[in-house]
């Protein structure tokens, strides 16, 4: 039994072309293409070491033993891995009631910023009023004062009706320097959002009110995270305003700040990477929001 010609077929033949074999313009082009694919890719990795860079050496003297924390030069990976230094700054005196209070905070801020942000947003975004770019402009406005400026007021107003050191008055004071860029953001979120979706939900019978929550809402949800995470972080980071109202029911970065110039480097440096696992898990859980602003897919 023979096969003829016309049953079998060539595997295609695969030609690697060399650059030097490409046409000038081509190889010209090809060479830019490389070097901004290179120049993004050393740039990506500088911005990550800069970041990341301090979060390992934090990391590092955080589980190490104090004897290794107080030594120089700093060690570069934690070896011997020792729990001490973390466990010192744990049963310190205060800490574990200020975390709470600052986990307290954050998050009270979070929900009273993104209740707020939102309809706020969507009236600047969808709405042409009078005197609407003079509201814009005193939003930001109130941004760009010092918070030596909200503060202080806002402490002896705190201590005449008598909410003076509590948790629900620092998260109020953290509301008001986070709810303007908050509204500026989520407007700007909102106004990328087509109009003629909404318009389409009107159409089929929603009421603005359900087509804001069942169209405009879910669109919105990865520049809500956006600023949401900012939210979160400053607050949990802020420091000079819960100094300032609270002296009992601290935050963790007012305890750390109250007790920096008592304490040694092992209670600094766990206090530090101590600051930063809340936001890193945050970030974490909301993450595919952020990258759903871009465009990208996640599961």
């Amino acid at each position: 039994m023979t096969t003829t010609s016309s049953t079998t077929q060539a595997a295609p033949l695969v030609t690697k072309v060399r650059l030097r074999d490409l046409p000038v313009e081509q190889r010209r082009a090809l060479l830019a293409a490389r070097l901004r694919r290179a120049g993004t890719y050393t740039v990506a990795l500088l911005i990550a070491l800069w970041i990341l860079l301090p979060i390992w050496l934090i990391g590092t003297l955080a589980f190490s033993a104090p004897l290794d924390v107080r030594t120089y030069p700093k060690q570069a990976a934690p070896i011997p891995f020792s729990t001490e230094t973390m466990e010192f700054f744990l049963n310190a005196r205060g800490v574990l009631p200020a975390t709470r209070n600052s986990i307290v905070v954050a998050l009270m801020t979070l929900a009273l910023s993104t209740v707020i942000s939102a309809p706020a947003g969507y009236a600047i975004a969808r709405y042409f009023f009078r005197g609407r770019d003079l509201f814009r402009l005193s939003i930001l406005a109130v941004r760009a004062f010092p918070i030596v400026i909200l503060a202080v007021p806002l402490a002896v107003t705190f201590r005449t009706w008598g909410i003076y050191d509590r948790v629900y008055s620092v998260a109020l004071m953290h509301t008001a320097l986070t709810l303007p860029t908050t509204i500026l953001v989520v407007s700007s979120v909102f106004a990328s959002v087509p109009r003629e979706l909404e318009e389409a939900a009107k159409v089929f019978g929603c009421n603005p009110l359900q087509a804001f929550l069942r169209v405009v809402m879910p669109l919105a949800l990865p520049g809500i995270a956006a600023s949401a995470i900012f939210t979160f972080v400053m607050s949990w980071n802020e420091v000079f305003a819960a100094v300032l109202l609270t002296l009992e029911n601290r935050t963790l970065p007012a305890l750390i700040l109250y007790n920096l110039d008592k304490s040694g480097d092992p209670f600094k440096f766990a206090g530090g990477f101590f600051m930063l696992i809340p936001s890193l898990i945050f970030i974490f859980f909301v993450r595919r929001y952020l990258f759903n602003m871009w465009g990208q897919i996640t599961k």
